[in-house]
C-alpha cells in the first residue's frame, strides 16, 4: 500500500512538506485526539505513579483494549522475541508492521496527512524518529525507567527515547583477511593493498558527520576522498545485504555495518567478525508513543517495557542497550554519537558529500 522510489534520507528531507499540506484537517485531528498524559490515562498515571502501581493501572486499561501496534524497523526475529515476551508478561497482543527506516516514516507521515491513525509505538532510528517528533507526531515520555538510562538517550524534549544503540563498526570476512593485516586507522586504508577491497552502505551519510567532524572537517572530507579516489571503494544498499556479502566473501572489508548484526552472524557461524575504528560513530535507535495512538494505555506500557524489561532482551541477542543496568563490555567504548539533528537539519549537505566521495558505483 504504502510504496514509493524516495531514499531514507529524502523522506527525512520531504516529511515536513507532506504533514505540512495536510492544513487544518490534521490539526483538527490532533486537538480531538486524546494522549496517555493529557485524557486517556487518569491524572498522575503517566508520570507520578511508578513499580508495580503504575503497571497495574496501565494494564487494567491495556487488557480492554487488548492489542498494541509497533511500527518497528527492527528484524524480524528480534522485534519477534520482544513480543513474544510481553504478550507472555501481560496478555496484549503485539501486532507489529515492520519495513525499514525510511518507509516506516513515509507510512507514519501518510497517516498523519490521511488522518488515518494505525500505530502505536514507533521503534526505529534515531533520525526518523526525530522527524516524526518536529511533525508533532508523537508524545512526551515520563517513565519512571529513564533513570536507568544513560543521558545520551534521553532528548530534551523526551518524545523519543534511545533503547539501543547501532555502532558502526568495520567487518571483515576471516576467510579473506588476517587480523593481524587489519587497518588500525582510517589512514591505514590508504595503503594500495585495499584497493577493491572495501564497501560502505548507500545511506550512512550519519557515519560520516560524525566521523569527518570528530576529524576536524577538512582532514576528514579530504582523507575518505584519497581513500574512495585510490582504493575503489563500492556502496551497497542495505547492511543486511551489505553483511551477507561480507559473509561470503564478495566484500572482504565493509566499513559501515552494525557490531550487533555483525556479532549475531557470527555467532551463528559466518566467517566475520567486527572492529571499530576511531572515532567510532553511535547512531541511537530509539522507542516512543503516538499522539494519535488507538491504544495509549497499551502504547505506554509496551514503551515502559522497552526500557526495562526489553533492555535485558536487548542485550541477550546481542544488541547495545541504553539502560545502565544492562553491562556490556561494547557500551564502555569510547564512542561518538551521531546526532539526529545534524542529519535533519544539515541532511542536504551531507548527502551530496558522501554521494560525491563514494560516487555510489556498485549498488
Amino acid at each position: 500500500m504504502f510504496t514509493s522510489k524516495l531514499s531514507r534520507r529524502q523522506w527525512i528531507q520531504t516529511s515536513t512538506a507532506l504533514v505540512g499540506s495536510t492544513g487544518l484537517t490534521y490539526q483538527g485531528a490532533q486537538a480531538q485526539t486524546p494522549t496517555p498524559q493529557q485524557a486517556a490515562l487518569p491524572t498522575g498515571v503517566a508520570s507520578a505513579l511508578s513499580g508495580p502501581e503504575r503497571t497495574a493501572q496501565l494494564l487494567d486499561v491495556a487488557k480492554k483494549e487488548g492489542s498494541v501496534t509497533v511500527y518497528s524497523s527492527m528484524p524480524q526475529d528480534d522485534m519477534a522475541a520482544l513480543a513474544s515476551e510481553f504478550e507472555k508478561r501481560y496478555g496484549i497482543k503485539v501486532k507489529v508492521w515492520r519495513a525499514g527506516s525510511e518507509k516506516l516514516l513515509q507510512r507514519v507521515v501518510l497517516e498523519a496527512r490521511s488522518n488515518h491513525f494505525e500505530m502505536d509505538v514507533s521503534d526505529t532510528n534515531g533520525p526518523e524518529m526525530e522527524a516524526m517528533h518536529r511533525e508533532h507526531l508523537l508524545q512526551v515520555c515520563k517513565s519512571p525507567f529513564l533513570s536507568d538510562l544513560i543521558p545520551q538517550a534521553i532528548l530534551p524534549h523526551r518524545e523519543w527515547i534511545a533503547t539501543r544503540l547501532n555502532i558502526f563498526t568495520c567487518a571483515y570476512n576471516t576467510k579473506a583477511l588476517k587480523k593481524e593485516d587489519l587497518p588500525k586507522t582510517y589512514a591505514d586504508l590508504l595503503d594500495p593493498k585495499w584497493k577493491g577491497k572495501i564497501a560502505v552502505e548507500a545511506d550512512d551519510n550519519d557515519w560520516l558527520a560524525g566521523t569527518v567532524t570528530k576529524m576536524g572537517y577538512d582532514k576528514g572530507v579530504a582523507l575518505f576522498r584519497e581513500i574512495a579516489a585510490k582504493n575503489a571503494v563500492t556502496v551497497r544498499k542495505g547492511h543486511t545485504l551489505l553483511a551477507n556479502l561480507v559473509a561470503s566473501g564478495e566484500v572482504p572489508l565493509a566499513l559501515t555495518l552494525y557490531n550487533y548484526k555483525v556479532e549475531q552472524m557470527k555467532n551463528a557461524g559466518a566467517p566475520m567478525d567486527w572492529f571499530a575504528l576511531e572515532p567510532t560513530i553511535a547512531r541511537p535507535n530509539g522507542v516512543a508513543v503516538s499522539r494519535n495512538a488507538p491504544h495509549p494505555y497499551s502504547a505506554v506500557l509496551f514503551q515502559d517495557f522497552m526500557l526495562s524489561v526489553g533492555q535485558t532482551i536487548l542485550g541477550k541477542r546481542d544488541f547495545i542497550p541504553t539502560s545502565t543496568k544492562v553491562t556490556s563490555t561494547l557500551n564502555k567504548m569510547p564512542l561518538t554519537f551521531a546526532d539526529p539533528k545534524v542529519t535533519l537539519d544539515d541532511n542536504q549537505k551531507w548527502t551530496h558529500l558522501y554521494e560525491e566521495i563514494f560516487s555510489h558505483k556498485g549498488i
